[in-house]
């Protein structure tokens, strides 16, 4: 049965799953690539990256934790730590200058679906690090679909890039959005270095 403590915890992990994917720096990229590119198989290639991308988080969240035991022999907490600071790191960086990923206008547009679209523009070192440690926090099925919808979130705003992008500049907002989420993910970043370290201790 769905309570209202499953809604909540659902729009919680969707929330911080958007902030770690970060819809609002695909805006600037796909704008800047509608400009050279056909409309049409631009879409195209969003879509692809957006079903790898899901794909790879769905797969972490569902044994990342079993590889990394079994294989890397890394504890959870470990991860959490280092998945931490690696947000810390992104969040300030986007705090800091603005940007979040250095983006290449010279690569192929058929090249970009995976990298560096999938990965690690949706599914990078922080949503991947989210995917590991959040089923603990907010429940395994509600990570899963939370990852879909976020992605999907993603997706719908790629699509409608140039229109946001266009409204966003009117309003001299765009790079305000990007820093403010920066510092949503670098907050995000210490209180899963926090958990780490309480995870670490418990253990």
């Amino acid at each position: 049965m769905i309570t209202l403590t499953h809604i909540k915890l659902f729009v919680d992990c969707t929330l911080a799953f958007l902030a770690l994917i970060n819809p609002v720096s695909k805006i600037f990229i796909m704008s800047t690539l509608l400009k050279k590119n056909d409309p049409q198989e631009l879409r195209k290639v969003a879509l692809r990256a957006s079903v790898i991308a899901i794909v790879i988080l769905l797969l972490f969240a569902l044994g990342g934790d079993i590889l990394l035991r079994n294989v890397f022999h890394v504890q959870l907490y470990a991860f959490k730590i280092a998945g931490g600071l690696v947000l810390l790191y992104r969040g300030f960086e986007a705090l800091n200058k603005g940007i979040f990923f250095e983006f290449d206008e010279k690569m192929h547009l058929a090249d970009m679906s995976i990298v560096p679209l999938a990965s690690p523009m949706i599914a990078g070192p922080a949503a991947i690090s989210a995917s590991l440690s959040f089923p603990v926090k907010y429940g395994l099925a509600i990570v899963l679909i939370s990852i879909v919808v976020s992605v999907l979130i993603n997706l719908l705003i790629m699509l409608y890039a140039k229109v946001i992008s266009a409204f966003l500049t009117r309003l001299n907002f765009m790079e305000a959005s990007i820093r403010i989420t920066g510092l949503v993910v670098a907050t995000i970043g210490i209180q899963m270095v926090l958990d780490g370290i309480t995870d670490y201790i418990r253990f």
